[in-house]
């Protein structure tokens, strides 16, 4: 009986280890998995992040592009003419921006009234001696610029037409136009003679004072 109950035990104990062994495994197999799982998570939610930011600074290169300011032209129907009489007689150009957009204007305007072969002299010198000032124009915005014509010699006949170009960055080699504007096709009366045009201003007071017909 003695001898049996030894087997009996030496048998239970051998199971009893093998089983523990086996849920020692299981244990290590299950942690292992979950480690990997973990691990494949962290991974993929890193790849998202990296992903995410690529797109977000592409869309903010192209946000950036999309806002970058571009050269104004002119139009007959984007710049319009307007003269006022009496003491402090001047004749107002206007430029509207119809985009949805900023552009910009450089100087002033280059005039050619009635086909002449020189444009209008300007205020502040030849264009090629020009410094390259300019005005960002917003959105359904106005810039102006003026011609005074309160003497008779500044005055002059009344045109016909007017051909408007528009100086570029490199006032003295690129212009954006040519425009035509009609003024009998529009009942417009402008006299223009001897005078000048100033550069572009943000305002019409602005224009009429370097004009010297504003106070």
């Amino acid at each position: 009986m003695t001898a049996r109950r030894s087997r009996r035990s030496a048998v239970y104990a051998a199971l009893a280890l093998g089983l523990a062994g086996s849920l020692a495994l299981t244990g290590c197999n299950s942690h292992s998995s979950k480690s990997k799982k973990s691990s494949s998570s962290s991974s993929k939610t890193k790849k998202r992040r990296i992903i995410g930011g690529g797109a977000a600074a592409a869309g903010a290169g192209a946000g950036a592009a999309s806002r970058r300011v571009t050269d104004c032209r002119p139009s007959s129907y984007k710049v319009t003419f307007s003269q006022q009489t009496g003491p402090q007689s001047h004749v107002t150009v206007k430029f509207k921006n119809t985009t949805s957009s900023a552009c910009r204007v450089y100087n002033a305007p280059l005039l050619r009234f009635n086909n002449a072969k020189d444009p209008l002299p300007l205020f502040q010198g030849k264009p090629s001696e020009l410094a390259g000032t300019r005005n960002t124009v917003p959105a359904n915005g106005y810039v102006y610029a003026v011609i005074p014509t309160n003497t008779a010699a500044t005055k002059g006949t009344e045109q016909k037409s007017v051909t408007v170009d528009f100086m570029g960055l490199s006032a003295s080699s690129r212009t954006y136009g040519p425009a035509v504007v009609d003024f009998a096709e529009k009942r417009l009366h402008i006299s223009v003679g001897k005078s000048k045009v100033t550069d572009w201003f943000t305002s019409v007071h602005g224009a009429e004072v370097a004009a010297g017909v504003g106070k």
